[in-house]
């Protein structure tokens, strides 16, 4: 990830950790800080933030790598499911952000809505839909992650990532959107209207006086 930077953003890894030293400081709001002035993803703004304050976990150092490492040994097949299955997770929501870690992918948007277990033979779609019926492809989920996982989807081929699995997705991660600010407007103050004294009138004044 870190040798894409340049290309992607214009600046390299240490630049940024340069720039971000400018920055809050905390973690936290320089991760805000690097997303919202300078546009840097999710991942990328907390890998350039711990680096910045130090004792960021390991395991977080190469998000790229942790996610090849879902698909290693027989589990490769499975990539382009994968691949199609974030691009359907970016169709429901551009605000939709990835997360891999060391034996799953976490997806968010705001908060973790999903998560993505790579199997041997299958990918498990893990969603959280509390007050859904499971029905069809849209199965009960058990031991997927966390208790707050409540459906899965099994994913064998790039076909299985249909118009239905895009549906679930948006309904998942839509409970999970963070609520936008609307701004406030003040009202105008009005103006009275300067009344014109035209030549006319200026004439008749005189006249009378």
């Amino acid at each position: 990830m870190k040798a894409n930077l340049p290309a992607k953003t214009g600046r390299t890894f240490e630049q940024w950790v340069t720039l971000a030293r400018k920055g809050p400081g905390e973690v936290k709001g320089l991760v805000a800080w690097l997303k919202g002035e300078h546009g840097l993803g999710t991942v990328t703004a907390t890998l350039v933030a711990h680096q910045v304050h130090g004792g960021y976990m390991v395991e977080h150092e190469d998000p790229d790598a942790l996610l090849e490492g879902n698909f290693a040994g027989g589990k490769a097949t499975l990539r382009p499911v994968y691949d199609a299955l974030i691009k359907a997770a970016r169709k429901a929501s551009k605000e939709i952000s990835v997360h891999p870690c060391k034996t799953y992918i976490t997806l968010k948007r705001g908060t973790q809505f999903g998560v993505v277990k790579v199997a041997r033979e299958r990918i498990d779609l893990g969603l959280m839909l509390p007050g859904i019926e499971p029905e069809g492809r849209l199965e009960k989920a058990r031991n997927l992650g966390n208790d707050r996982v409540t459906h899965k989807v099994v994913l064998t081929a790039k076909k299985d990532v249909d118009a239905e699995v895009v549906r679930w997705l948006k309904t998942a991660s839509d409970q999970k959107a963070q609520p936008k600010v609307k701004a406030k407007t003040t009202a105008k103050a009005k103006t009275t209207p300067k009344t014109k004294t035209t030549a006319k009138a200026k004439t008749r004044t005189s006249a009378a006086r």
